[in-house]
């Protein structure tokens, strides 16, 4: 505390502020960033004027375990502690907002006083506001966000530059001369591994460097990437380096290394998920892997959670299975080392993702990406019972296409809640005509849903095989004109 900006140099450190339980900003930039500079004044600023609270910088792109730690894709990007707990964040540069928020999570400037009015861009002195307004003025808030534009072609020139060699690193500098502890640290594991690597200097295109991190959803660098699939950054491919699954990996994939062991795999649909007689696991392990497995009819073990994967492997089973619209379980690998390393032995497969339906084991992400395209995947979930999931579009359509004529409206035609949907009512009774109804009272999801879905704001709502009519009003316009029972027979 004190009024100044303090630079964090590691994740422990900044745990241990935030668990003060003091109010505390992070502010993560980058020098490259234009937008850092000058809402790095205004923070600064800040800072000074809430003494009693801490404020801390972090360089987003060198401190990779604290970006990933909080989801942080673009800078400037900012994030608000209080009672040991994130309570806000902030992505872009907006002097304004950083200033209310910090006045929110810091209090009063002074203790005792209340807080500066809501504009409070007071706070960070005339000069420096002006300096950003002018800014603001240059970049569109999307540039603010320092997020390159990707169009189709930078992405054909990232995925080519993925494709270019079987195992790439994206790094900093080159292999000979790494700029950064991090992609040293990665570079000496692929020699450590034996492992042929192509590489890209990320700091000599901006382009790239920026571009990749959407295309990857990745925020930070290195990135190592095998046929095609993010591995991960430094962190994660230390961990499968030290665990040996990093070596497995690249023979699961075809990839050379000077160990001529041989990858052990069993063969997808074998009807035991290559589980042998002997699993050499421990019975109490045994019973808790089994009712993993069984705890749904498609169960994936995977790294990380289907909102969050942790690696490119991971990420492109859980788009199949949602592509496919099927509902499924998961289970963090990363999170239990006791299930991770006990599933290898008990499914026969030596690497992660694995997925299971009707608790066989189908394989990794190459079998199960080979299995959508030639339309197995979806032959052998219907043989297994498991038909896909509704979505929320598909429930829409069903219910207005569920009677010829349908009525979506506030109450029952018995008990109507509203004069408008009583009207309709009325004049459709009055017509003899038929219909089906809805009570959108019952169910907020469908009444919101609806809205969207029709493009129309309000109810009553009526619908004819399947298409809009309209509300209120078109209905009696219809029947004042004699048309509405024609309308609703053609």
């Amino acid at each position: 505390m004190g009024g100044s900006v303090k630079d964090v140099q590691s994740k422990a450190e900044l745990d241990r502020v935030v668990a003060s339980g003091a109010a505390v900003s992070v502010h993560f930039w980058a020098s490259w960033c234009e937008a850092s500079k000058p809402m790095d004044d205004v923070f600064s600023h800040l800072a000074t004027d809430f003494p009693q609270a801490h404020f801390l910088r972090v360089e987003a792109e060198e401190q990779p375990e604290i970006s990933e730690a909080y989801a942080v894709s673009a800078v400037p990007y900012f994030v608000f502690f209080k009672d040991g707990k994130s309570v806000d964040t902030l992505e872009g540069a907006n002097p304004s907002s950083l200033a209310n928020k910090v006045a929110k999570v810091s209090g009063s400037v002074n203790p005792g006083e209340p807080a500066a009015p809501a504009s409070l861009g007071m706070a960070a002195g005339p000069t420096v506001l002006e300096t950003v307004k002018e800014f603001a003025k240059d970049y569109d808030s999307s540039e603010v966000k320092n997020q390159v534009q990707s169009g189709d072609t930078l992405k054909k020139r990232l995925q080519q530059l993925i494709d270019s060699h079987p195992v790439i690193l994206f790094m900093k500098g080159n292999p000979e001369e790494p700029r950064c502890g991090f992609s040293q640290k990665v570079v000496d594991i692929l020699k450590k591994e034996k492992v042929k690597f192509g590489n890209f200097d990320i700091l000599a295109d901006n382009e790239v460097r920026e571009g990749l991190k959407k295309f990857s959803n990745w925020p930070t660098y290195p990135q190592l990437y095998c046929k095609g699939e993010l591995l991960g950054g430094s962190d994660i491919v230390i961990a499968m380096h030290e665990s040996g699954e990093l070596q497995q990996v690249f023979k699961d994939h075809g990839i050379d290394t000077n160990d001529s062991n041989e990858a052990i795999v069993s063969e997808p649909g074998s009807g035991k998920g290559g589980i042998s007689e002997s699993t050499g696991v421990s019975s109490t392990l045994t019973s808790r892997i089994a009712s993993l497995i069984n705890s749904s009819p498609v169960m994936l073990f995977m790294k990380g959670k289907p909102d969050e994967p942790k690696c490119g492997f991971s990420r492109k089973v859980v788009e199949i299975l949602q592509q496919e619209k099927v509902e499924f379980g998961s289970f963090d690998i990363l999170s239990d080392e006791e299930i991770r390393q006990g599933l290898k032995v008990y499914s026969n497969w030596s690497s992660y993702p694995q997925l299971y339906i009707g608790t066989e084991l189908i394989g990794g992400s190459d079998i199960v990406l080979e299995m959508q395209k030639s339309g197995e995947l979806k032959k052998v979930l219907a043989e297994k019972g498991i038909g896909q999931k509704e979505s929320f579009e598909d429930r829409l359509r069903k219910l207005v296409s569920s009677s010829p004529v349908m009525l979506f409206m506030k109450g029952t035609p018995d008990a109507p809640r509203c004069g408008f949907s009583s009207k309709v009512v009325n004049a459709l009774q009055e017509d003899g005509v038929s219909f089906g109804s809805f009570d959108i009272l019952n169910d907020e999801e469908v009444r919101q849903g609806l809205k969207v879905f029709s493009n129309w704001p309000t109810f009553p709502q009526l619908y004819y095989k399947g298409e809009l009519i309209g509300g209120c009003d078109i209905v009696m316009e219809l029947r004042n004109n004699g048309e509405l029972k024609s309308t609703l027979s053609e």
